[in-house]
């Protein structure tokens, strides 16, 4: 294997594959992506045994070959050489040698045949989606994935086709327990006899990894068990969670009759100012409603206490709620209007929160003592 390339490409290429590799591997092929020449491009390929991702790129090929060498080792030479180097990749027996400009590194390889295969299987459920829906699926549910592996059902997002008042929707739901984030796209083609699966986390910040320099539409194969996402230069395929997702509807109140409309960001920054104070984890801030106005409120035994008052739309009875503030912010960070919508119920009760400019998005959040 002989080749050229230009230091961006390959560096880009790598940056992609390289976050799949695990830090630490007990099996060390897992530790290496392979490098294959042929065709007048480069293939990469990584992979943790869940998640692969395949990437080409194009580069000077001088003779055709494959083989595998340690991921990291290999991100962090390329991350360092200058811009515009132009990288020369040789294979003698079991050593890659790199050259670019006066320097020159040598790597050792493990053989290409060790090196696992990721097969997709049977994946009867295609359609395409545009990179700013699948975005959007991506970055509104996200902060809401669990990380409690003990609830390894809920450490991912929840993608199915819903039914609702305006016909069927893609959905993507997530749920640590605390909170839940829902939001839904236009149906895709394709998609209308899909079955319910949950996307892993991982596999969810690598897809968006590569949203960030993709646009137009991506293709999506799917069965029961694994999910294939095709870019223009990359594939990812990754295993399913194999679990069932509660049957999250239930959590969502359908009678919270006491609406609280606020400008979100001057919520979000009075949330995140008098949070300042809180010392504990929990960061509990408590709300106290009256007509058109909310005062916020933090106690920390150590360091004090702090308060703000904030002009509100809410004509509903006086109330006292508390809540993460951690949480609240998560939620706030996702409005994209200039008003956020709660409704609430009592101060032991979940809170339903919207978008004031985007219906098809839905927060729910649970109360503190405080």
């Amino acid at each position: 294997m002989k080749l050229t390339i230009e230091r961006s490409a390959l560096l880009k290429a790598l940056s992609h594959v390289q976050s799949v590799v695990e830090k630490r591997n007990t099996i060390p092929i897992l530790s290496n992506v392979q490098i294959e020449a042929a065709d007048g491009q480069l293939t990469l390929t990584a992979t943790d045994l869940d998640l692969a991702i395949v990437e080409h790129t194009g580069a000077d090929i001088a003779q055709d070959g494959a083989t595998t060498v340690p991921a990291h080792t290999l991100h962090d030479i390329v991350r360092k050489l200058p811009d515009g180097a132009q990288v020369g990749l040789s294979l003698n027996d079991r050593t890659l040698t790199l050259n670019a400009g006066r320097s020159r590194f040598t790597l050792a390889c493990l053989p290409r045949e060790d090196f696992p295969v990721m097969s997709a299987g049977e994946l009867p459920h295609r359609f395409t989606l545009p990179a700013t829906q699948m975005k959007r699926l991506i970055d509104k549910t996200r902060f809401a994935i669990s990380t409690e592996e003990t609830r390894y059902y809920l450490n991912g997002i929840y993608l199915h086709v819903a039914e609702g008042e305006k016909g069927s929707t893609l959905r993507a739901v997530a749920t640590d327990g605390h909170r839940l984030a829902q939001v839904e796209v236009a149906l895709p083609d394709g998609a209308a006899g899909m079955p319910g699966i949950i996307i892993p986390r991982k596999t969810v910040q690598e897809i968006r990894k590569h949203l960030d320099e993709f646009e137009g539409e991506i293709g999506i194969e799917l069965s029961d068990t694994k999910i294939l996402f095709r870019f223009a230069h990359a594939v990812v395929t990754s295993k399913l969670i194999d679990g069932t997702f509660p049957d999250y509807s239930r959590v969502i109140p359908e009678g919270n009759d006491r609406l609280l409309k606020i400008s979100c960001e001057e919520f979000s920054e009075a949330v995140d100012r008098v949070s300042t104070i809180s010392s504990d984890k929990s960061r509990s801030v408590k709300l106290a409603l009256e007509t058109d106005k909310i005062m916020l409120s933090v106690t920390s035994p150590e360091n004090g206490t702090a308060t703000e008052e904030l002009a509100a739309d809410y004509g509903a009875e006086a109330m006292e709620i508390g809540f993460n503030s951690r949480y609240l912010l998560d939620i706030l960070d996702q409005v994209e209007g200039d008003e956020v919508e709660a409704r609430l119920a009592d101060s032991a009760s979940p809170t339903v929160m919207r978008d004031g400019a985007d219906e098809s998005a839905l927060y729910v959040l649970m109360p503190m003592r405080v």
